[in-house]
């Protein structure tokens, strides 16, 4: 094994960082997604391009009538909805993203703390998972997955996170 870590430095090096990125998410406790922008030296971009790049993936998977789609980004609250309590309550509002695209947000109360009076015109960032309607989709997994099945989602509204 060590013949071929020498002859391989890239192997070496990637070894390396995985083990450094193992011992740093446990010793701090960063995430997986800080990690990897760490390990291969990428800048965590800035809201504004993670809300932009959101944006646009929220519209290529309307226009291809795509769902299960996990999407980061961020709007501003069009309209706020009366809880939908039937089965697991959800607090929803229509999100405008900053494309003019709409989305529901139907987020689980149940599982995750709502956002306390949320008013039109404040912003919302999202990480969950788009699915497809004609009326321009819904955002939903915006919580902790308790079963840990799925994609931990989130929604961050005045600095701070509801998950």
């Amino acid at each position: 094994m060590a013949d071929v870590l020498m002859k391989k430095p890239s192997l070496l090096f990637v070894l390396l960082v995985m083990v450094a990125g193992g011992i740093l998410s446990q010793q701090f406790g960063w995430r997986s997604e800080e990690i990897q922008r760490i390990s291969l030296g990428r800048p965590q971009a800035p809201l504004s391009a993670e809300a932009e790049a959101g944006a646009d993936i929220i519209a290529r998977a309307f226009a291809e009538q795509q769902s299960d789609v996990q999407v980061a980004g961020s709007g501003r609250v069009k309209r706020t909805l009366p809880d939908d309590n039937k089965g697991s309550r959800h607090q929803r509002f229509i999100l405008e993203l900053d494309n003019g695209h709409t989305v529901l947000v139907a987020h689980n109360i149940d599982l995750a703390p709502r956002i306390p009076r949320l008013q039109r015109g404040e912003r919302v960032g999202f990480y969950g998972e788009y699915e497809y309607n004609p009326q321009g989709g819904v955002i939903h997994w915006t919580h902790r997955d308790p079963a840990g099945r799925h994609a931990h989602g989130w929604l961050e509204h005045q600095g701070k996170r509801y998950q």
